[in-house]
């Protein structure tokens, strides 16, 4: 089968998928011919410093804006013309939430509530409380912190086949975050939700991620497994007089004031390490998820 019927087999079957997307803001990329897919099941934690371009990513990939170029899909359907059923499926939670601040919490969910067959009255009210959010308050007389909450309630309790979080932690304190963590993985682990979340807190990443992807600058730098990521990355050390010698990709480089180098490094598709490492004097060391995203973002 050819690389472009496999890449069309892809789109079609994966909840969202996006393939060689770029998008620009005043004459700057900010997306660079991304090309990336959830797999159904699959908890996908998206990466990146803040400015990278994940929530443009997410709004594109969603239809909620059109790229300059590339494609996305939702469910095998262009994202640009999703049809109800569809959207039905879906719930998207951005960073800042703020539509209908005008009803109370209680109002909001219950008008949400009518456009989804599987809502979920009773975990909405139960979750309310349980989160300690008064029903009767206007939403814009909630905190930051509460609307959020208010709409990760109003996500979650639509039952999505394909749940779309932008920061859902950035203004959750420790003891909500760990609740929402602890819900997106049951979730997954129950009712097969596939969910797409993006942050720059890595402990979240490790806690409920099957899978990882990276974004730098507008560019997916990397997409696997958080487990292959122990595996499949590692911080190469070679000293001055081998300074020569280094691979000339890796996913970042530094010289030190001695003359060495350290570069983040991956194995090829063989899993094999770059033949520098065999030199006498250079070594390889493992790498945890948060030193990766650290030797790469900085």
């Amino acid at each position: 089968m050819s690389a472009v019927l496999q890449k069309r087999d892809v789109m079609a079957i994966a909840p969202l998928a996006v393939r060689q997307l770029v998008h620009c803001y005043e004459g700057s990329n900010v997306l660079t011919g991304v090309d990336l897919s959830l797999a159904p099941g699959s908890v996908l934690g998206l990466i990146g410093r803040n400015g990278a371009g994940k929530s443009t990513l997410i709004r594109a990939m969603l239809g909620l804006l059109e790229p300059l170029s590339g494609t996305a899909s939702v469910f095998g359907e262009p994202a640009l013309k999703l049809g109800d059923a569809s959207k039905a499926r879906l719930a998207y939670v951005p960073q800042q939430p703020e539509a209908l601040a005008w009803l109370s919490a209680k109002q909001m969910l219950d008008y949400v509530g009518r456009f989804y067959p599987r809502w979920d009255a009773s975990f909405a009210g139960k979750t309310l409380e349980r989160w300690q959010i008064q029903p009767n308050k206007l939403l814009a007389k909630l905190s930051p912190g509460e609307r959020q909450r208010v709409d990760l309630i109003r996500a979650l309790a639509s039952q999505p086949d394909l749940l779309v979080l932008d920061e859902p932690a950035a203004a959750l304190d420790p003891v909500a975050r760990r609740e929402l963590l602890r819900e997106i993985a049951l979730r997954a682990g129950e009712s097969g939700t596939t969910v797409l979340f993006s942050t720059h807190i890595v402990s979240d990443l490790e806690r409920v991620a099957s899978d990882v992807a990276f974004l730098h600058q507008g560019r997916l730098l990397m997409h696997c497994t958080i487990d292959e990521t122990k595996e499949r990355y590692g911080r190469l050390w070679l000293p001055a007089r081998l300074s020569a010698a280094a691979p000339a990709q890796s996913l970042s480089r530094r010289r030190h004031d001695d003359g060495s180098l350290s570069l983040v490094v991956e194995r090829d598709a063989k899993g094999a390490w770059p033949e520098a490492v065999n030199l006498s004097g250079a070594r390889v060391d493992a790498m945890g998820l948060e030193d990766l995203f650290v030797e790469i973002a900085e």
